[in-house]
């Protein structure tokens, strides 16, 4: 669902209800995307997941979907799970806004209702703006289809990090 705007600043995406919807700003419009139950748990369990690694390695930084990237070609994305390698992070110390970065690695939790053609977007532009991983997108043509059965895997963005799909599905 989009919703047409003349122009919406950081301030207009910030102060927007917390109310269980992503919002984010692409093409001059802005998308507002609700996430399921379901989609929250696997969020959520993905995310404790990739942040104990984090923490324990000292990697980075692990954030959630109300995290909004500024692209190059002036998008704010909000992947359901990120990561930011602590040597990215500014030197001043982590910033109160929108960062204008793309992550290390993008994960999209998809549901039922996501349209296929709205997933490769988002994942081509993230891709562009130089994020490393998304999920297992390494580029729209190098992509890797993951079996319940078998393990994410952090590759070089995050290595070490693996952990088998079926313990993140409800």
């Amino acid at each position: 669902m989009a919703t047409t705007a003349q122009h919406v600043t950081d301030a207009d995406l910030s102060a927007l209800p917390r109310d269980g919807r992503k919002y984010e700003w692409v093409d001059g419009a802005l998308r507002v995307s609700p996430a399921g139950f379901r989609h929250g748990v696997v969020s959520v369990r993905l995310s404790r997941r990739l942040d104990t690694h984090a923490a324990h390695h000292a990697s980075g930084y692990v954030l959630d979907s109300s995290t909004g990237y500024r692209l190059p070609g002036g998008n704010v994305r909000s992947p359901d799970v990120s990561f930011v390698a602590a040597g990215r992070v500014p030197a001043a110390g982590l910033p109160a806004g929108f960062v204008e970065l793309a992550p290390d690695l993008a994960v999209e939790v998809l549901s039922p209702e996501d349209r296929e053609r709205d997933v490769l977007d988002k994942v081509g532009e993230c891709l562009s703006a130089g994020t490393r991983l998304v999920t297992v997108f390494r580029s729209l043509t190098d992509v890797r289809r993951i079996d319940a059965g078998e393990p994410l895997d952090g590759e070089d963005v995050l290595p070490g990090f693996t952990c088998p799909l079926s313990e993140l599905l409800p």
